[in-house]
């Protein structure tokens, strides 16, 4: 095969653009012992698809359920968009409330009072007091739990966001691998080697 014709093929190639027909010739040309020089690379490429089996068409559904998938996606997307102005809303709304309960608290202050004469009864008032805070705690820990299931939607989200990218990660450690592979491959063989 002339290097024009086989140039013009690889370009079809790597564009997507080439028939069965043209890759059958670029395979049975790479099967080849006499390539010229710089197409080694296709050459790999082409060995390792002598080696595998013929890929399979998709599912006829296939499309369909792709067209599903954004579909949903972008449904639960919208719901994202209404939890990005109800978080700020809710935020302010708690702001407001500190700070208007700071300014009744310290505008309604009083002086201490004289402390009770019998330790029990300051004791018991004591603790009185205390369980109030206490539930009045729990209270506000309850309100904040739909903050913490946000938190868990958000970092769950994130994951199934990372996960594509995982996957590719490891794609890429494989082909990583098959340079080195090649690589050692087409290496020179020295007396460093040999020992």
């Amino acid at each position: 095969m002339k290097t024009l014709e086989l140039n013009r093929l690889l370009e079809k190639y790597y564009k997507g653009e080439s028939t069965e027909k043209d890759e059958a010739e670029l395979r049975s040309f790479f099967n080849e012992n006499n390539i010229p020089e710089g197409y080694e690379t296709e050459k790999v490429i082409f060995s390792y698809y002598r080696n595998t089996v013929e890929v399979p068409e998709p599912s006829p559904d296939f499309e369909s359920g792709i067209i599903a998938g954004i579909d949903e996606y972008e449904s639960k997307s919208s719901s994202r968009n209404l939890r990005k102005f109800i978080l700020p809303l809710i935020s302010t709304a708690a702001g407001l409330l500190i700070m208007s309960g700071s300014y009744f608290f310290f505008i309604n202050r009083t002086d201490p009072r004289n402390t009770y004469s019998d330790p029990k009864i300051a004791y018991a008032e004591t603790m009185k007091i205390l369980m109030k805070v206490s539930s009045k705690m729990n209270q506000a820990a309850m309100a904040l739990e739909p903050v913490a299931k946000i938190n868990d939607l958000t970092t769950k989200s994130f994951n199934a966001i990372n996960k594509p990218a995982r996957i590719i990660e490891k794609n890429l450690k494989n082909l990583d691998y098959l340079q080195r592979a090649y690589e050692l491959t087409n290496a020179p063989v020295t007396k460093s080697i040999i020992k």
